[in-house]
Protein backbone atom coordinates (compact mmCIF):
# COMPACT_ATOMS: atom_id res chain seq x y z
CA UNK A 1 0.00 0.00 0.00
CA UNK A 2 2.75 2.35 -0.09
CA UNK A 3 3.83 2.06 -3.26
CA UNK A 4 1.08 4.84 -3.27
CA UNK A 5 2.88 7.67 -2.10
CA UNK A 6 4.23 10.56 -4.00
CA UNK A 7 8.20 9.74 -4.22
CA UNK A 8 8.00 6.04 -3.64
CA UNK A 9 10.01 5.48 -6.96
CA UNK A 10 13.01 7.71 -5.62
CA UNK A 11 12.98 5.93 -2.15
CA UNK A 12 13.23 2.75 -4.25
CA UNK A 13 15.73 4.38 -6.74
CA UNK A 14 17.63 4.69 -3.64
CA UNK A 15 17.56 1.30 -2.30
CA UNK A 16 18.39 -0.22 -5.68
CA UNK A 17 21.41 2.45 -5.64
CA UNK A 18 22.73 1.80 -2.55
CA UNK A 19 22.62 -2.06 -2.74
CA UNK A 20 24.46 -1.79 -6.35
CA UNK A 21 27.12 0.04 -4.47
CA UNK A 22 27.16 -2.32 -1.64
CA UNK A 23 27.21 -5.46 -4.45
CA UNK A 24 30.05 -3.83 -6.22
CA UNK A 25 32.55 -3.03 -3.07
CA UNK A 26 31.94 -6.50 -2.38
CA UNK A 27 33.02 -7.67 -5.56
CA UNK A 28 35.87 -5.18 -5.30
CA UNK A 29 37.15 -7.01 -1.84
CA UNK A 30 36.59 -10.35 -3.45
CA UNK A 31 38.90 -9.22 -6.57
CA UNK A 32 41.94 -8.08 -4.65
CA UNK A 33 41.12 -11.09 -2.28
CA UNK A 34 41.38 -13.50 -5.27
CA UNK A 35 44.66 -11.79 -6.37
CA UNK A 36 46.52 -12.11 -3.16
CA UNK A 37 46.25 -15.36 -2.68
CA UNK A 38 46.53 -16.34 -6.71
CA UNK A 39 49.95 -14.43 -6.27
CA UNK A 40 50.97 -16.30 -2.88
CA UNK A 41 50.04 -19.49 -4.53
CA UNK A 42 52.30 -19.09 -7.39
CA UNK A 43 55.26 -17.73 -4.95
CA UNK A 44 54.67 -20.82 -3.07
CA UNK A 45 55.21 -22.86 -6.04
CA UNK A 46 57.24 -21.81 -8.34
CA UNK A 47 60.84 -23.06 -8.54
CA UNK A 48 63.03 -22.04 -5.71
CA UNK A 49 66.10 -20.65 -8.50
CA UNK A 50 63.69 -18.20 -9.61
CA UNK A 51 64.02 -15.98 -6.19
CA UNK A 52 67.99 -15.98 -7.02
CA UNK A 53 68.70 -16.65 -3.31
CA UNK A 54 71.23 -19.46 -2.60
CA UNK A 55 70.06 -22.26 -0.88
CA UNK A 56 66.54 -21.37 -0.23
CA UNK A 57 64.72 -23.75 1.60
CA UNK A 58 60.75 -24.91 1.44
CA UNK A 59 60.19 -23.38 4.55
CA UNK A 60 61.95 -19.88 3.71
CA UNK A 61 59.92 -20.03 0.35
CA UNK A 62 56.66 -20.32 1.76
CA UNK A 63 57.75 -17.67 4.15
CA UNK A 64 58.68 -15.28 1.32
CA UNK A 65 55.05 -16.23 0.07
CA UNK A 66 53.42 -15.70 3.39
CA UNK A 67 55.54 -12.81 3.82
CA UNK A 68 53.83 -11.12 0.03
CA UNK A 69 50.46 -12.35 0.82
CA UNK A 70 50.02 -9.91 4.15
CA UNK A 71 52.36 -7.02 2.68
CA UNK A 72 49.20 -7.15 0.00
CA UNK A 73 46.31 -7.67 2.07
CA UNK A 74 47.78 -5.05 4.43
CA UNK A 75 48.13 -2.67 1.18
CA UNK A 76 44.74 -3.75 -0.40
CA UNK A 77 42.81 -4.26 2.45
CA UNK A 78 39.56 -7.11 0.96
CA UNK A 79 39.30 -7.10 4.89
CA UNK A 80 40.31 -5.45 7.85
CA UNK A 81 44.18 -5.61 9.01
CA UNK A 82 43.60 -7.48 12.23
CA UNK A 83 41.78 -10.63 9.85
CA UNK A 84 45.13 -10.50 7.46
CA UNK A 85 46.97 -10.79 10.92
CA UNK A 86 45.32 -13.69 12.46
CA UNK A 87 45.33 -15.39 8.95
CA UNK A 88 48.78 -14.90 8.17
CA UNK A 89 49.22 -16.61 11.89
CA UNK A 90 47.09 -19.49 10.82
CA UNK A 91 48.76 -19.91 7.60
CA UNK A 92 52.25 -20.08 9.22
CA UNK A 93 51.11 -22.70 11.82
CA UNK A 94 49.42 -24.33 9.85
CA UNK A 95 52.22 -24.85 7.03
CA UNK A 96 55.57 -24.06 7.95
CA UNK A 97 55.35 -24.74 12.06
CA UNK A 98 56.53 -27.91 13.71
CA UNK A 99 53.19 -28.93 14.78
CA UNK A 100 52.06 -28.52 10.49
CA UNK A 101 50.07 -31.00 8.31
CA UNK A 102 51.98 -33.91 7.91
CA UNK A 103 52.15 -34.37 3.83
CA UNK A 104 53.58 -30.18 4.34
CA UNK A 105 56.52 -31.61 5.89
CA UNK A 106 57.08 -35.46 4.16
CA UNK A 107 58.66 -35.85 0.99
CA UNK A 108 61.91 -33.34 1.67
CA UNK A 109 65.55 -33.91 3.01
CA UNK A 110 66.13 -32.14 6.35
CA UNK A 111 68.26 -29.82 3.93
CA UNK A 112 66.13 -28.95 1.63
CA UNK A 113 62.94 -28.57 4.19
CA UNK A 114 64.44 -26.07 6.55
CA UNK A 115 63.98 -25.21 9.71
CA UNK A 116 60.15 -25.61 11.00
CA UNK A 117 58.91 -22.67 13.17
CA UNK A 118 58.04 -23.60 16.70
CA UNK A 119 54.32 -23.66 17.34
CA UNK A 120 54.64 -22.19 21.08
CA UNK A 121 56.36 -19.48 19.61
CA UNK A 122 53.84 -18.20 17.33
CA UNK A 123 50.94 -19.15 19.32
CA UNK A 124 52.88 -16.79 21.81
CA UNK A 125 52.41 -13.80 19.79
CA UNK A 126 48.75 -13.66 21.09
CA UNK A 127 50.38 -12.80 24.58
CA UNK A 128 53.78 -11.22 24.02
CA UNK A 129 54.47 -8.89 26.49
CA UNK A 130 53.66 -6.04 24.31
CA UNK A 131 50.32 -7.28 23.98
CA UNK A 132 50.01 -6.94 27.71
CA UNK A 133 51.48 -3.56 27.56
CA UNK A 134 48.49 -2.29 25.34
CA UNK A 135 45.74 -4.13 27.19
CA UNK A 136 46.69 -2.24 30.71
CA UNK A 137 46.74 1.14 28.47
CA UNK A 138 43.11 0.01 26.94
CA UNK A 139 42.05 -0.83 30.32
CA UNK A 140 42.98 2.87 31.56
CA UNK A 141 41.19 4.33 29.14
CA UNK A 142 37.88 2.40 29.72
CA UNK A 143 38.48 3.67 33.66
CA UNK A 144 39.04 7.17 32.82
CA UNK A 145 36.20 7.16 31.16
CA UNK A 146 33.70 5.64 33.30
CA UNK A 147 35.26 7.65 35.91
CA UNK A 148 34.92 10.55 34.46
CA UNK A 149 38.43 11.66 35.05
CA UNK A 150 39.28 12.20 31.36
CA UNK A 151 36.68 14.99 31.38
CA UNK A 152 38.31 16.26 34.49
CA UNK A 153 41.82 16.54 33.11
CA UNK A 154 40.39 18.45 30.06
CA UNK A 155 38.61 20.64 32.57
CA UNK A 156 41.73 21.26 34.59
CA UNK A 157 44.39 21.42 31.80
CA UNK A 158 42.51 23.41 28.87
CA UNK A 159 41.84 25.95 32.03
CA UNK A 160 44.69 27.45 32.37
CA UNK A 161 44.78 28.69 28.79
CA UNK A 162 42.50 31.51 29.12
CA UNK A 163 40.14 32.40 26.45
CA UNK A 164 42.37 34.32 23.96
CA UNK A 165 41.71 32.44 20.51
CA UNK A 166 45.74 31.53 19.74
CA UNK A 167 46.02 30.07 23.03
CA UNK A 168 42.66 28.03 22.93
CA UNK A 169 44.27 26.44 19.93
CA UNK A 170 47.86 25.56 21.82
CA UNK A 171 45.15 24.32 24.86
CA UNK A 172 43.76 21.85 22.31
CA UNK A 173 46.81 20.25 20.85
CA UNK A 174 48.86 19.86 23.96
CA UNK A 175 46.01 18.33 26.03
CA UNK A 176 45.02 16.02 23.32
CA UNK A 177 48.91 15.40 22.47
CA UNK A 178 49.67 14.43 26.46
CA UNK A 179 46.06 11.95 26.85
CA UNK A 180 47.29 10.47 23.17
CA UNK A 181 50.92 9.38 25.09
CA UNK A 182 49.07 7.35 27.01
CA UNK A 183 45.35 6.68 25.48
CA UNK A 184 44.26 5.04 22.30
CA UNK A 185 45.03 7.40 19.60
CA UNK A 186 41.58 7.35 18.25
CA UNK A 187 39.90 7.37 21.81
CA UNK A 188 41.62 10.54 22.20
CA UNK A 189 40.70 12.32 18.85
CA UNK A 190 37.07 11.18 19.45
CA UNK A 191 37.10 12.51 23.20
CA UNK A 192 38.33 16.18 22.38
CA UNK A 193 36.28 16.11 19.18
CA UNK A 194 33.23 15.76 21.43
CA UNK A 195 34.73 18.25 23.80
CA UNK A 196 35.18 21.08 20.94
CA UNK A 197 32.16 20.63 19.27
CA UNK A 198 30.23 23.64 21.77
CA UNK A 199 33.43 25.37 21.08
CA UNK A 200 33.18 25.31 17.48
CA UNK A 201 29.34 26.97 17.54
CA UNK A 202 30.38 29.83 19.02
CA UNK A 203 33.15 31.04 15.79
CA UNK A 204 31.67 32.64 12.68
CA UNK A 205 30.44 29.97 9.82
CA UNK A 206 32.59 31.33 7.40
CA UNK A 207 35.99 31.65 9.34
CA UNK A 208 38.90 29.82 9.42
CA UNK A 209 38.99 29.21 13.23
CA UNK A 210 37.00 26.12 12.68
CA UNK A 211 39.33 24.49 10.67
CA UNK A 212 42.20 25.19 12.48
CA UNK A 213 40.51 23.79 15.88
CA UNK A 214 39.39 20.93 14.12
CA UNK A 215 42.62 19.52 12.21
CA UNK A 216 44.26 19.99 15.98
CA UNK A 217 43.06 17.27 17.43
CA UNK A 218 44.39 14.63 14.32
CA UNK A 219 47.96 16.67 14.55
CA UNK A 220 47.95 16.51 18.51
CA UNK A 221 46.61 13.04 18.84
CA UNK A 222 49.41 11.51 16.01
CA UNK A 223 52.26 13.39 17.36
CA UNK A 224 51.16 12.65 20.99
CA UNK A 225 51.90 9.11 20.25
CA UNK A 226 55.61 9.55 20.24
CA UNK A 227 55.98 10.60 23.39
CA UNK A 228 55.65 7.22 25.11
CA UNK A 229 56.05 3.45 24.07
CA UNK A 230 52.31 2.71 24.41
CA UNK A 231 51.49 6.38 22.64
CA UNK A 232 51.15 4.16 19.16
CA UNK A 233 51.88 0.54 18.14
CA UNK A 234 54.68 1.61 15.74
CA UNK A 235 56.92 2.30 18.90
CA UNK A 236 56.35 -0.84 20.98
CA UNK A 237 56.88 -2.92 17.65
CA UNK A 238 60.49 -0.85 17.50
CA UNK A 239 61.07 -1.54 21.38
CA UNK A 240 59.96 -4.99 20.91
CA UNK A 241 63.11 -5.80 18.76
CA UNK A 242 64.95 -3.10 20.83
CA UNK A 243 64.92 -4.72 23.78
CA UNK A 244 65.10 -8.52 22.70
CA UNK A 245 67.33 -9.98 24.90
CA UNK A 246 68.08 -12.60 22.17
CA UNK A 247 68.58 -9.79 19.46
CA UNK A 248 69.96 -5.93 20.63
CA UNK A 249 69.04 -6.33 23.84
CA UNK A 250 69.45 -2.77 24.56
CA UNK A 251 66.82 -2.37 27.52
CA UNK A 252 65.28 0.89 26.35
CA UNK A 253 63.17 1.31 29.19
CA UNK A 254 59.57 3.95 29.63
CA UNK A 255 60.98 6.87 31.54
CA UNK A 256 64.02 6.57 29.36
CA UNK A 257 62.43 6.65 26.06
CA UNK A 258 59.82 9.51 27.83
CA UNK A 259 62.94 11.09 28.56
CA UNK A 260 63.54 12.34 24.95
CA UNK A 261 60.53 11.77 22.97
CA UNK A 262 58.54 13.17 25.40
CA UNK A 263 60.07 16.87 24.52
CA UNK A 264 60.30 15.87 20.89
CA UNK A 265 56.59 15.46 20.83
CA UNK A 266 56.08 18.57 22.45
CA UNK A 267 58.61 21.02 20.37
CA UNK A 268 56.67 19.05 17.45
CA UNK A 269 53.35 20.53 18.96
CA UNK A 270 54.52 23.96 19.34
CA UNK A 271 55.49 24.02 16.03
CA UNK A 272 52.22 22.37 14.56
CA UNK A 273 50.42 25.27 16.42
CA UNK A 274 52.05 28.15 15.01
CA UNK A 275 51.92 26.28 10.99
CA UNK A 276 47.98 25.95 11.85
CA UNK A 277 47.88 29.59 13.12
CA UNK A 278 49.61 31.09 9.89
CA UNK A 279 47.38 28.82 7.50
CA UNK A 280 43.70 29.10 9.37
CA UNK A 281 43.97 32.70 10.67
CA UNK A 282 41.53 33.18 13.44
CA UNK A 283 38.73 35.68 12.49
CA UNK A 284 36.96 35.80 16.19
CA UNK A 285 40.16 36.71 19.06
CA UNK A 286 38.46 35.25 21.99
CA UNK A 287 36.86 32.07 22.77
CA UNK A 288 34.34 30.63 25.88
CA UNK A 289 35.36 27.21 26.60
CA UNK A 290 32.45 25.12 27.95
CA UNK A 291 33.17 21.63 29.00
CA UNK A 292 30.55 19.41 30.55
CA UNK A 293 30.01 15.89 31.65
CA UNK A 294 26.88 15.05 30.90
CA UNK A 295 27.55 11.32 31.38
CA UNK A 296 25.81 9.86 34.05
CA UNK A 297 29.24 7.62 35.90
CA UNK A 298 28.28 4.47 37.03
CA UNK A 299 30.63 4.02 39.27
CA UNK A 300 30.56 4.36 43.03
CA UNK A 301 32.76 6.90 44.82
CA UNK A 302 35.64 5.14 46.24
CA UNK A 303 35.87 3.28 42.98
CA UNK A 304 36.56 6.43 41.11
CA UNK A 305 39.02 7.03 44.04
CA UNK A 306 40.63 4.22 43.09
CA UNK A 307 40.81 5.10 39.55
CA UNK A 308 42.81 8.20 40.45
CA UNK A 309 45.08 6.91 42.79
CA UNK A 310 45.69 3.49 39.88
CA UNK A 311 46.39 5.96 37.51
CA UNK A 312 48.16 7.84 38.93
CA UNK A 313 50.55 5.01 40.31
CA UNK A 314 50.70 3.54 37.23
CA UNK A 315 52.15 6.49 35.16
CA UNK A 316 54.27 7.15 37.66
CA UNK A 317 56.07 3.22 37.64
CA UNK A 318 56.35 3.61 33.84
CA UNK A 319 58.55 6.68 33.88
CA UNK A 320 60.43 5.50 36.74
CA UNK A 321 61.03 1.80 35.91
CA UNK A 322 64.59 2.18 35.68
CA UNK A 323 64.46 2.94 39.04
CA UNK A 324 61.86 0.60 40.40
CA UNK A 325 63.03 -2.48 38.34
CA UNK A 326 59.66 -3.03 37.36
CA UNK A 327 59.40 -3.73 33.40
CA UNK A 328 57.13 -1.56 32.22
CA UNK A 329 55.16 -4.49 30.55
CA UNK A 330 54.70 -5.87 34.12
CA UNK A 331 53.00 -2.19 35.25
CA UNK A 332 50.48 -2.75 32.86
CA UNK A 333 48.95 -5.38 34.65
CA UNK A 334 48.41 -3.41 37.68
CA UNK A 335 45.07 -1.53 36.63
CA UNK A 336 44.02 -5.03 34.85
CA UNK A 337 44.36 -6.32 38.48
CA UNK A 338 43.47 -3.52 40.26
CA UNK A 339 39.70 -2.49 38.29
CA UNK A 340 39.15 -5.94 37.79
CA UNK A 341 39.16 -7.30 41.72
CA UNK A 342 36.90 -3.53 42.50
CA UNK A 343 34.47 -4.50 39.70
CA UNK A 344 35.77 -1.42 37.99
CA UNK A 345 36.35 -2.99 34.63
CA UNK A 346 33.28 -6.25 34.13
CA UNK A 347 33.19 -8.50 31.03
CA UNK A 348 30.95 -5.82 29.40
CA UNK A 349 33.83 -3.35 29.47
CA UNK A 350 36.26 -5.97 28.38
CA UNK A 351 34.56 -6.01 24.90
CA UNK A 352 36.01 -2.10 24.25
CA UNK A 353 39.02 -3.21 24.16
CA UNK A 354 40.54 -3.44 20.68
CA UNK A 355 40.89 -6.27 20.02
CA UNK A 356 41.30 -5.66 16.25
CA UNK A 357 44.81 -3.57 16.92
CA UNK A 358 46.15 -6.66 19.87
CA UNK A 359 45.53 -8.97 17.45
CA UNK A 360 47.20 -6.59 14.20
CA UNK A 361 49.97 -6.09 16.24
CA UNK A 362 49.97 -10.03 17.37
CA UNK A 363 50.21 -10.61 13.33
CA UNK A 364 53.21 -8.28 13.33
CA UNK A 365 55.33 -10.29 15.77
CA UNK A 366 54.71 -13.80 14.18
CA UNK A 367 55.47 -12.74 10.88
CA UNK A 368 59.16 -11.35 12.74
CA UNK A 369 59.44 -14.62 13.71
CA UNK A 370 59.11 -16.51 11.07
CA UNK A 371 61.34 -14.53 9.28
CA UNK A 372 64.19 -14.18 12.27
CA UNK A 373 63.60 -18.12 13.02
CA UNK A 374 63.19 -19.90 9.36
CA UNK A 375 66.57 -18.06 8.58
CA UNK A 376 65.10 -16.25 5.59
CA UNK A 377 66.13 -12.56 6.97
CA UNK A 378 69.75 -13.64 7.53
CA UNK A 379 69.77 -15.12 3.88
CA UNK A 380 67.43 -11.69 2.71
CA UNK A 381 70.28 -9.75 4.59
CA UNK A 382 73.18 -11.78 2.68
CA UNK A 383 71.84 -10.80 -0.83
CA UNK A 384 70.98 -7.07 0.22
CA UNK A 385 74.71 -5.29 -0.67
CA UNK A 386 74.08 -3.36 2.49
CA UNK A 387 77.83 -2.88 2.97
CA UNK A 388 78.03 -0.51 -0.05
CA UNK A 389 74.94 1.28 1.07
CA UNK A 390 76.18 4.87 2.77
CA UNK A 391 74.39 4.61 6.58
CA UNK A 392 72.97 8.00 6.11
CA UNK A 393 70.80 6.10 3.06
CA UNK A 394 70.17 3.37 5.08
CA UNK A 395 68.61 5.04 8.08
CA UNK A 396 66.60 8.40 6.18
CA UNK A 397 65.44 6.10 3.23
CA UNK A 398 64.00 3.63 5.60
CA UNK A 399 62.53 6.32 7.74
CA UNK A 400 61.09 8.16 4.55
CA UNK A 401 59.74 4.88 3.14
CA UNK A 402 58.01 4.34 6.28
CA UNK A 403 56.23 7.72 5.84
CA UNK A 404 55.20 6.92 2.62
CA UNK A 405 53.59 3.74 3.10
CA UNK A 406 52.17 4.48 6.45
CA UNK A 407 49.93 7.44 4.50
CA UNK A 408 48.29 5.14 2.69
CA UNK A 409 48.30 2.24 4.82
CA UNK A 410 47.66 1.36 8.72
CA UNK A 411 50.53 2.70 10.81
CA UNK A 412 50.77 -0.17 12.59
CA UNK A 413 50.51 -2.55 9.08
CA UNK A 414 53.98 -0.05 7.46
CA UNK A 415 55.97 -0.77 11.09
CA UNK A 416 54.95 -4.72 11.24
CA UNK A 417 56.28 -4.85 7.31
CA UNK A 418 59.59 -2.82 8.13
CA UNK A 419 60.89 -3.09 11.69
CA UNK A 420 61.70 -7.01 11.45
CA UNK A 421 63.64 -6.84 8.52
CA UNK A 422 65.25 -3.30 9.33
CA UNK A 423 66.00 -5.17 12.80
CA UNK A 424 68.29 -8.00 10.92
CA UNK A 425 69.60 -5.32 8.55
CA UNK A 426 70.84 -2.91 11.06
CA UNK A 427 72.38 -5.79 13.17
CA UNK A 428 73.99 -7.07 10.41
CA UNK A 429 75.90 -3.10 9.49
CA UNK A 430 75.61 -2.26 13.28
CA UNK A 431 79.24 -1.14 13.14
CA UNK A 432 78.72 1.47 10.37
CA UNK A 433 75.72 2.86 11.69
CA UNK A 434 77.41 3.65 15.19
CA UNK A 435 78.60 6.95 14.29
CA UNK A 436 74.74 7.91 13.37
CA UNK A 437 73.33 6.59 16.44
CA UNK A 438 73.19 3.00 15.75
CA UNK A 439 70.34 0.54 15.37
CA UNK A 440 68.25 2.31 18.05
CA UNK A 441 68.78 5.74 15.27
CA UNK A 442 66.86 2.78 12.50
CA UNK A 443 64.44 1.25 14.14
CA UNK A 444 63.05 4.75 16.59
CA UNK A 445 63.05 6.78 13.30
CA UNK A 446 61.25 3.93 11.44
CA UNK A 447 58.29 4.43 14.36
CA UNK A 448 58.70 8.22 14.15
CA UNK A 449 57.99 8.38 10.77
CA UNK A 450 54.86 6.38 10.91
CA UNK A 451 53.72 8.69 13.42
CA UNK A 452 54.72 11.88 10.94
CA UNK A 453 52.31 9.71 8.26
CA UNK A 454 49.16 12.41 8.17
CA UNK A 455 48.86 13.44 5.27
CA UNK A 456 45.32 11.74 4.19
CA UNK A 457 42.04 11.03 6.10
CA UNK A 458 42.51 7.48 5.41
CA UNK A 459 46.08 7.93 7.02
CA UNK A 460 45.07 7.26 10.46
CA UNK A 461 41.78 7.12 12.35
CA UNK A 462 42.46 10.28 14.06
CA UNK A 463 42.31 12.24 10.81
CA UNK A 464 39.22 10.11 9.15
CA UNK A 465 37.20 11.11 12.70
CA UNK A 466 38.12 14.92 12.01
CA UNK A 467 37.63 14.99 8.04
CA UNK A 468 34.17 13.21 9.23
CA UNK A 469 33.20 16.60 10.61
CA UNK A 470 32.69 18.13 7.55
CA UNK A 471 35.22 20.93 8.44
CA UNK A 472 38.51 19.72 6.93
CA UNK A 473 38.63 18.91 3.38
CA UNK A 474 41.36 17.07 2.25
CA UNK A 475 43.55 19.57 0.91
CA UNK A 476 44.02 20.86 4.28
CA UNK A 477 45.28 17.78 5.61
CA UNK A 478 47.72 17.50 2.58
CA UNK A 479 49.23 20.87 3.47
CA UNK A 480 49.30 20.33 7.04
CA UNK A 481 50.31 17.12 6.91
CA UNK A 482 53.51 17.11 4.45
CA UNK A 483 54.73 20.30 6.65
CA UNK A 484 55.20 18.27 9.91
CA UNK A 485 55.75 15.43 8.47
CA UNK A 486 59.01 17.27 6.74
CA UNK A 487 59.62 19.19 9.59
CA UNK A 488 59.00 16.17 12.18
CA UNK A 489 61.40 13.99 10.05
CA UNK A 490 64.21 16.90 10.27
CA UNK A 491 64.22 17.49 13.78
CA UNK A 492 63.93 14.12 14.94
CA UNK A 493 66.37 12.48 13.02
CA UNK A 494 69.13 15.01 14.42
CA UNK A 495 67.66 14.33 17.83
CA UNK A 496 68.53 11.03 17.55
CA UNK A 497 71.77 10.70 15.86
CA UNK A 498 72.52 13.45 18.48
CA UNK A 499 71.29 11.21 21.08
CA UNK A 500 72.98 7.70 19.36
CA UNK A 501 76.51 9.24 19.28
CA UNK A 502 76.35 10.34 23.47
CA UNK A 503 75.53 6.52 23.97
CA UNK A 504 71.94 7.95 25.41
CA UNK A 505 69.74 6.16 22.73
Amino acid sequence: MFKNYIGYHLEEQRRNTKYLLREATRYKRLMKLIFCTIVMVLLWNLPSAFFGIPNLTVVEQRTISVFCFATLMWILEPVPAWNTSVTLIVILLFCVSDSSLCYMREGYSPEALGTLLSHKKLMACFADPIIMLFIGGFILAIAATKSGLDVKLARILLKPFGTKSENVLLGFLLVTGIFSMFLSNTATAAMMLTFLAPVLKSLPANGKGKICLAMAIPIGANIGGIGTPIGTPPNAIALKFLNDPEGMNMNIGFGQWMTYMFPLALVLLFIAWRVLLWMFPFTQKRIELQIEDKKERPLKQWQEKLVYIVFVITILLWMTDKVSGINSNVVAMLPVAAFSLAGIITRIDLEEINWAVLWMVAGGFALGVALQDTGLASHLIQIIPFSTWSPVLMIIGSGILCYAMANFISHTATANLLIPILAMAGMSAAATLAPYGGVSTLLIGVALGSSLAMVLPISTPPNALAHATGLIEQKHMIRVGLIMGVTGMLIGYIMLIVLGKAGLF
